[in-house]
């Protein structure tokens, strides 16, 4: 058939097929097909796949590639990364995506990574480390052994824990090999806190020493208590110490001379803890930069300017009840902007702003579970059975890990918090080292740690 020919009959053919029904249109290709050799049915065949199987992740601009990708969940864009090379190159390079995947995992976000790739590296770090807490996989445990009575202080930092003891003695450990870096003697320790040069302990003979590392001397002796010293803090910058004890006093200290500056008074059970920190928020009575003092009893949470050491006046009393059978636990903390507490009521966070009481969390069972950390995104808790890790942002358990027996006297043991960062969000370099140190009833200390990623 000429060229003018067949393209009058294909008009008048054209004509006539749209005009049929589709059923007819089918019955139509049908017939055709059946017809058709090898060569048309391989022409057909070849236009079909581009017709009906059009890569729009290829074809649409990257912009609406990625609009498109963000109403996808992570596992699924996973399953769509295995489609082709070219999917699992734009998956991939949607940062906002695997971002956000992070953050609802937990994780802390830098955004100043400009890697398009690096974000799907981290979620898949992110979903492994989150499976192994939830399956109670991400932990492993050890012990260090070396004091021969009973350890009741103990106080971590940068990878360097410090062990107090009954056998008259402080030694400084490096978690990460088990190896005792410092041994020195001292008095029986009931508190200690370090740093690189010194050791400042409270003891059960109603004193606090500061000691040298490297040589073991006694460098400084504050007496002036009446009771035994249950917790010390300090800070090099303003030269204060300070100590609360079983005596109800808090006394603040010249850290060089030993001289007592203020015996704080108001208390009416022993202070358990005192926490020396820098406010970060304003309020009326107090200013970012300030310095602060946190001292806590059994019942009550107090709160004392630093800096107007003569007559200094509490300003404020917190509590979380007037009964007194219920009782704070010893653990509290403060970053500047709020106040944690635990008790048998459950978990207390106040705003260090307004002193206004933000929330309270209740966990099952929270009459036996004590606070160890809290950070923006978890919180560490334990009771006599496991460690346990809060999400704060749903307020539920998403893992635990079982713990040793423990000690059960009357002064209790020892339990400490390792590296805390992570509470604020993971970041997969942060969830290494210490997790949680207890002293045990051999003198041993019992260590739960990071397992590093698979």
């Amino acid at each position: 058939m000429e060229k003018k020919d067949f393209e009058a009959w294909l008009d008048n053919i054209s004509i006539t097929f749209l005009s049929l029904t589709d059923l007819q249109k089918n019955e139509t290709l049908d017939h055709l097909i059946s017809l058709s050799g090898a060569v048309q049915l391989r022409h057909l065949s070849n236009n079909l796949e581009i017709l009906l199987k059009r890569d729009f992740l290829k074809l649409l601009p990257l912009e609406l590639s990625f609009y498109l990708l963000k109403w996808l969940d992570p596992q699924t864009l996973l399953t769509c990364c295995l489609v082709s090379k070219q999917w699992n190159k734009v998956i991939s390079a949607c940062t906002e995506v695997w971002q956000t995947a992070c953050k609802n995992l937990g994780w802390q976000i830098d955004d100043s990574v400009q890697d398009p790739l690096h974000w799907k590296q981290v979620y898949l770090k992110a979903i492994l480390r989150m499976k192994q807490l939830k399956d109670h996989e991400a932990f492993e445990t050890s012990s260090l052994i070396g004091h021969s009575a009973r350890v009741y202080a103990l106080y971590y930092k940068d990878g360097l824990l410090c062990t107090g003891s009954d056998d008259l003695s402080a030694k400084l450990w490096d978690v990460s090999t088990g190896q005792c870096i410092y041994g020195i003697q001292t008095h029986t320790c009931a508190a200690v806190k370090f740093d690189e040069q010194k050791l400042v302990t409270g003891s059960f003979d109603n004193t606090v020493a500061c000691w040298e590392w490297s040589s073991g001397a006694k460098t400084q002796h504050f007496r002036g208590h009446t009771g035994a010293v249950f917790s010390v803090d300090y800070n090099d910058e303003l030269d204060i110490l300070v100590s609360g004890s079983a005596d109800f006093t808090v006394k603040v200290w010249a850290l060089s001379t030993g001289t007592c500056l203020n015996t704080l008074t108001g208390h009416t059970e022993w202070v358990t803890k005192v926490v020396l920190q820098k406010c970060k928020v304003k309020s009326l009575m107090h200013s970012p930069g300030d310095y602060i003092l946190l001292s806590a009893d059994k019942y009550e949470i107090k709160i004392w300017p630093i800096g107007r050491e003569i007559n200094c006046k509490c300003l404020k009393t917190l509590s979380v009840s007037e009964d007194r059978s219920i009782s704070l636990q010893p653990r509290l903390h403060f970053d500047g902007k709020y106040i944690v507490c635990s008790s048998a009521l459950g978990l207390y966070q106040w705003d260090f702003a307004s002193y206004d009481i933000l929330r309270v969390i209740k966990p099952p069972d929270f009459s036996n579970v004590s606070l160890l950390g809290f950070g923006e995104i978890f919180a560490l808790l334990f009771d006599n059975r496991y460690l346990y890790i809060m999400d704060l942002r749903t307020e539920k358990l998403i893992s635990r890990w079982p713990l040793p027996e423990y000690r059960k006297s009357k002064r209790g043991s020892s339990f400490l918090a390792g590296e805390i960062s992570w509470l604020n969000g993971l970041n997969g370099q942060n969830d290494m080292g210490l997790v949680f140190a207890t002293s045990m009833p051999d003198h041993s200390i019992h260590l739960v740690l990071w397992k590093e990623h698979g």
